[in-house]
């Protein structure tokens, strides 16, 4: 029987041109549209907007992958302000903007570290000692790193692959994952070379129909 796991998505970052586009007043198109509205738009469908082919790429690969514990959820986003956030929860344009403007991802940030411990704490109890945790996001820098492997230690897991390449080459390793298999091989991130040289790139594929 496979150890459970759960996978924690970084986010994407909602200041740049493309958040400024849906953000912008007057912006018609229909994520725009819904973000304006009562109801939102969900987290995922907002950060593949805005970070393109790495976020499909985690969407991608956590449903084609993903083995929770009965009762939760398969992948959590790591939100710059609001903790852990499953992806098809709903957002809207304030949050978007609180993002933006308040929620810088960076471990002296208590915005964005408080809650991040809060949630990661509350799903370690609800999930058990013997669940795994793959964080799709970069372990170059502190910023994810230091908080999770303070609460699941050696149980964070990332994919070994991901040393070395930048976002795009890591949302099409993660697509064709998705698409062909297999899974990517997972190591704790305690201990491991968090940087290295960058590997050949990927023969060039078009995924604009998704995988």
């Amino acid at each position: 029987m496979s150890t459970p796991k759960i996978f924690l998505m970084s986010p994407a970052f909602s200041g740049g041109k493309r958040g400024q586009m849906v953000m912008r007043e007057g912006a018609q198109f229909s994520l725009a549209q819904r973000l304006r509205s009562p109801g939102g738009a969900p987290l995922g469908e907002v950060f593949a907007f805005l970070s393109g082919l790495y976020f499909r790429g985690k969407v991608a690969y956590v449903n084609a992958f993903s083995a929770p514990p009965p009762g939760l959820p398969g992948a959590l986003v790591i939100t710059p302000t609001r903790g852990l956030v499953p992806p098809e929860s709903h957002i809207t344009l304030d949050v978007l903007r609180e993002f933006a403007e308040q929620g810088e991802v960076a471990v002296d940030n208590a915005r964005y570290r408080g809650p991040l411990e809060q949630h990661a704490r509350a799903l370690d109890e609800a999930a058990g000692p013997g669940t795994c945790y793959v964080l799709l996001g970069s372990i170059a820098s502190d910023k994810y790193v230091d908080v999770l492997t303070r609460i699941y230690g050696e149980r964070l897991l990332f994919p070994t692959d991901f040393v070395g390449r930048g976002d795009m080459s890591r949302g099409g390793l993660m697509l064709r994952a998705a698409a062909d298999g297999p899974e990517l091989e997972y190591a704790p991130v305690l201990g491991a070379v968090r940087k290295g040289k960058r590997p050949p790139r990927l023969q060039p594929r078009s995924w604009k129909e998704g995988p």
